[in-house]
């Protein structure tokens, strides 16, 4: 393990461009190490309250914390969770009453290579499941790599909709995490880009596109990644919203939910906005989420006035590993509020 560590801390970008032997490292460390801390730790703290009971204890906990490993990096990734959402709004031409949107973000299809390919497979079965009138996808689609793309081309292009899939890219569908040169990077963002669209998907990249049903429209906006000062910082609003009239329907697509209080609130009149990014932290105990303490809006619905903001917390993530949270699919059914 110290080899291995330190072969890993010699990469010159984030990760591995082959992310298995980092998440095999990451399994490792959980099954052989962990336990091992967990019960020194406990062994040396409770010999100070109970001496002859310490050992059993800590124990115990080294067992536990095997186990929750093992079960968060194989049967927690397993789990999804379909979550039902209307939205009402007096903005709403009545021909979109009742139109369905599945949201989902955070695919990390990198996470997926390999033997865990039919946990993905299951995932958009389970999207297809929905019959969305349109589907969209609010970022992080690859790990680091479109290469990850390719080898998930088959269920990637079988996520469709009668009025299309709308993405916007999200921290790491950007090359920040490769660690090579500038022009590398371009052609890596680029060829992701492509991608994207290769599989018949409506990727927005500061624009907007326009849904209609006779005489009536709604608007799909697509912001790209802006929020924390560490991540990709290439949002447009102004550009995003450019041809928006002021009494159109508009849903924005943002990847980073910290954008929606400091730029979509007070620089659009978007009435619905979708994002993802924070994965609820991918673990939840005893009812908190290890999102909450780095986010305002998390997962779940937020609402300022008439207008809201839906964080989903994802499909998966960088570290293939869940607890207490399963992947999430969102229905938005939109209701006009008359």
């Amino acid at each position: 393990m110290l080899i291995y560590t330190i072969v890993l801390a010699l990469q010159p970008g984030f990760a591995p461009k082959n992310t298995s032997v980092l998440f095999t490292y990451l399994f490792l460390l959980g099954v052989l190490m962990v336990p091992k801390a967990v019960y020194a730790l406990f062994t040396f703290l409770l010999s100070f309250v109970t001496k002859k009971k310490a050992e059993p204890i800590a124990c115990t906990l080294a067992v536990l914390s095997l186990g929750t490993v093992i079960y968060g990096s194989t049967v927690g990734i397993r789990q999804i969770e379909v979550h039902q959402e209307t939205f009402y709004s007096t903005d709403l031409p009545a021909a979109f009453d009742g139109y369905r949107l599945v949201l989902i973000a955070d695919a990390h299809v990198g996470s997926f290579i390999g033997w865990q390919k039919p946990v993905l497979e299951n995932f958009v079965d389970v999207v297809m499941a929905q019959k969305a009138d349109a589907i969209l996808f609010a970022g992080d689609l690859q790990n680091m790599h479109p290469d990850e793309l390719e080898v998930a081309r088959k269920q990637l292009e079988r996520i469709q909709a009668k009025d299309g899939v709308f993405s916007v890219l999200g921290n790491h569908d950007y090359a920040g995490y490769l660690g090579e040169t500038q022009d590398i990077m371009k052609k890596s963002e680029s060829k992701t880009q492509s991608m994207q669209r290769s599989f018949g998907w409506n990727l927005l990249m500061n624009e907007n596109a326009i849904i209609r049903r006779g005489n009536d429209s709604i608007v799909i906006a697509g912001m790209e990644n802006e929020g924390q000062k560490h991540f990709p910082r290439k949002g447009d609003i102004k550009k995003t919203m450019k041809g928006i009239g002021k009494d159109a329907f508009v849903i924005m697509l943002q990847h980073d939910p910290t954008a929606w209080k400091t730029e979509i609130l007070p620089q659009t009149n978007a009435q619905l906005t979708v994002s993802g990014h924070t994965h609820g932290g991918q673990v939840s105990l005893f009812g908190l989420h290890a999102a909450e303490f780095a986010y305002d809006e998390w997962g779940g619905r937020y609402d300022e006035g008439d207008r809201a903001l839906y964080v989903t917390t994802g499909l998966s993530g960088f570290v293939p590993f869940r607890l207490g949270l399963p992947a999430e699919v969102v229905v938005i059914t939109l209701r006009s509020k008359r």
